[in-house]
């Protein structure tokens, strides 16, 4: 409980971290989320005695490809989330990962032929309406809070199919997005437009992406190997239920009637979703 705690709890404060480096270019922060990421993540590996699962990846083809993929995945989701907690959407990257574990749900039905319940096919009627109120009463697409949860949901898809552990699985993905990295942060220097060496502040911001990004998902996998899963599934409502207080009563986004409507819609689909799942867990003692 305390490792889940821990990386729900960092995943909260996120959106205060992030903002600190709003007036930086958002891929110049994903080009450092990932550099120094690896470094935190091959120590963690190493200190588990796991290294030989990493290597793993880079001897097997079709490993590895599916690791590239996954890669690419987690990385158009930070930079999506980057981007939007600096153009001031913060509310919009809540809703996208309360949307998340019913995106799951759609996926495990499509995808691995999982059967819905009542209760969980009107959890999804709800949300479908709740981004339909979004869409045309607000007057835009929450194409942010769609693109999170729809990474998100087929990275994790695409890794609950994949035979490695999570701390491995992670830092295979952002040692072969390395590449990645490097060349945005080299296209940044070329340009004369690089942050990392410039000040203290900005430096040690930056070099901090590593185990901000890293540290809350080690967690989680330690926390995920010891709790049951219907906990975990009620846990993971804390990061985005703390981001939306944060994007209301700390960054003051405006927050209007049918906003509003549509966040009380989801919430009860996840209300609906979540009584369901628990009524259909296993007990766990």
């Amino acid at each position: 409980m305390i490792f889940a705690l821990g990386a729900f709890g960092i995943w909260s404060l996120n959106p205060l971290f992030f903002k600190l480096l709003a007036h930086i270019n958002s891929f110049e922060v994903i080009a450092y989320r990932i550099i120094w990421s690896v470094p935190v993540g091959l120590a963690v590996v190493l200190i588990m005695g796991r290294n030989s699962d990493l290597l793993r990846v880079f001897k097997t083809p079709r490993l590895f490809l599916l690791m590239f993929i996954t890669g690419l995945l987690i990385t158009g989701n930070w930079t999506v989330y980057v981007w939007a907690i600096a153009a001031e959407k913060t509310l919009e990257t809540s809703l996208g990962y309360f949307i998340n574990p019913l995106f799951n749900v759609v996926l495990g039905y499509f995808l691995l032929g999982e059967r819905l319940s009542t209760w969980q096919r009107m959890a999804v009627m709800i949300a479908t309406l709740a981004v339909g109120v979004q869409t045309f009463a607000v007057g835009h697409f929450p194409w942010v809070a769609i693109s999170l949860a729809l990474l998100f949901s087929t990275y994790g898809y695409i890794r609950k199919t994949v035979d490695i552990g999570p701390v491995q699985g992670f830092v295979a993905e952002t040692i072969i997005m390395l590449p990645v990295g490097f060349g945005l942060a080299w296209w940044f220097f070329s340009a004369g437009n690089i942050s990392f060496g410039q000040s203290w502040s900005d430096s040690l911001l930056l070099l901090a992406c590593g185990p901000v990004t890293a540290a809350p998902l080690i967690l989680f996998a330690a926390a995920a190997r010891r709790l049951a899963y219907s906990t975990i599934g009620i846990l993971q409502y804390i990061a985005p239920s703390m981001m939306f207080l944060i994007a209301v009563f700390v960054f003051h986004e405006p927050m209007d009637l049918w906003k509003f409507v549509s966040f009380v819609m989801i919430w009860l689909a996840l209300a609906i979703y979540t009584i369901d799942s628990l009524r259909q867990a296993p007990d766990h003692t």
